[in-house]
């Protein structure tokens, strides 16, 4: 019997050694740092919008009915990737900081994600435009949010072609962002028969378009192509508006532009200008609640599509840390992707093997200042492109993690 008693003993303590790991939550809190630009071309819409809407988020789990903690963080990487690697390192080593939100900038996130990759820290991409990001440089950690390149690139693009749009010129922030949307676009442009007849590359923050912008218009192209965001669109827009580019029978295309532009410019210089966005504030009755909230919190603004990507993504994360018990990317992010979901504010979605959030696409044209009833009523619906079409097939992208 005594033998018996040390055999089970022994048993015991192999199937204690073997047992695999519980899940837990890493010093008993969730943190989640938004890091993004405070202060600088991106700052209307992410900066501290995106840090109140993840607040935001986290009230609305409320603890997830299993009392989790959770504190929001905040930091800025000044649109410089050192800066931003800077933070990520002392949130990793010495704040214990579980996840990162938001990441406008491409550079900086790109940067970023090869710190993030095989830590326990997941990134949620909610606001970069790389496509890279679920293509060669996936990482089991991360989930982009929102829109990428390929997406707005192809959606544009296309609606463009429909209408006889074939020949085009692109002014183009020279950084990840504006090369990767216009190597995109370029590729599809050509691939159904249309030409692109050059490009001019301006550095970010530019104040001055005047060169760009005449050589897009000595080229005769039928598109002109602002492959760029924030001030740096709104500033081409007027521009372009004072060559009087359109009377002289040239369309204006933003890639990626958000209604907080559309308000900094105004429907006068705005209007007729067609855009790919993920998110309006104004498309139903679940978006404006949310966007009547945040618009309290943030003196009247309307949320950007990137302030809704930050609240949407960090719910769905804190929502996956409830689920599983843990705040480890090893256990969190296979759960985001596990079964497809409806967002209040992006609609039907589903995360793929490759971290890329699927869901619609709308490509909206803006109105005129006679057709607009109310504050922030900026947007026409001209056509919603399905998420199965939105995204770059997942097969494309050349994701190491896609068997």
């Amino acid at each position: 019997m005594k033998k018996q008693a040390t055999g089970l003993a022994a048993l015991a303590a192999i199937g204690l050694a073997i047992a695999p790991a519980q899940a837990e939550i890493s010093d008993g809190v969730v943190r989640i740092g938004v890091l993004n630009d405070t202060s600088g071309v991106f700052q209307d819409y992410n900066g501290p919008g995106s840090i109140e809407a993840a607040k935001m988020a986290a009230e609305d789990f409320a603890g997830g009915g299993k009392n989790i903690k959770v504190e929001i963080v905040s930091g800025d990487h000044q649109n410089k990737p050192d800066v931003g690697s800077g933070i990520v390192r002392k949130w990793l080593d010495v704040d214990h900081v579980d996840a990162i939100v938001d990441l406008p900038n491409s550079g900086v996130a790109l940067a970023v994600n090869t710190i993030v990759r095989d830590t326990p820290m997941t990134m949620l991409a909610s606001s970069t435009a790389s496509s890279d990001l679920t293509g060669k440089a996936c990482s089991p950690n991360l989930v982009q949010w929102v829109t990428d390149a390929w997406s707005i690139s192809h959606s544009t693009s296309g609606a463009m072609l429909e209408r006889g749009g074939d020949s085009w010129y692109f002014v183009t922030v020279n950084y990840a962002l504006g090369n990767s949307i216009e190597a995109d676009a370029t590729n599809y442009i050509q691939s159904k028969g249309g030409k692109v007849l050059g490009s001019a590359k301006h550095p970010l923050g530019a104040s001055d378009f005047s060169s760009f912008l005449l050589q897009a218009q000595a080229s005769k192209a039928k598109v002109v192509a602002l492959a760029n965001a924030g001030p740096d669109t709104a500033n081409a827009m007027k521009q372009a508006a004072e060559f009087n580019m359109r009377a002289q029978g040239q369309s204006l295309v933003a890639f990626l532009m958000f209604v907080n532009d559309v308000h900094a410019m105004g429907l006068k210089t705005a209007q007729g200008l067609l855009l790919t966005e993920a998110f309006y504030w104004d498309m139903n009755d679940e978006t404006r609640a949310f966007a009547k909230r945040f618009a309290a919190r943030m003196g009247g603004k309307m949320p950007s599509a990137n302030q809704a990507g930050v609240y949407s993504s960090t719910l769905a994360y804190l929502r996956a840390v409830a689920a599983t018990g843990s705040d480890h990317a090893k256990d969190v992010v296979p759960q985001m992707k596990k079964a497809p979901f409806h967002d209040p504010l992006f609609g039907d979605m589903s995360v793929r093997a490759d971290g890329r959030a699927v869901h619609a696409m709308h490509l909206f044209q803006v109105k005129s200042p006679e057709e607009s009833k109310y504050a922030y009523d900026y947007y026409k619906l001209v056509k919603t492109i399905p998420g199965d079409q939105a995204f770059r097939p997942m097969a494309e992208g050349g994701c190491p993690l896609v068997k």
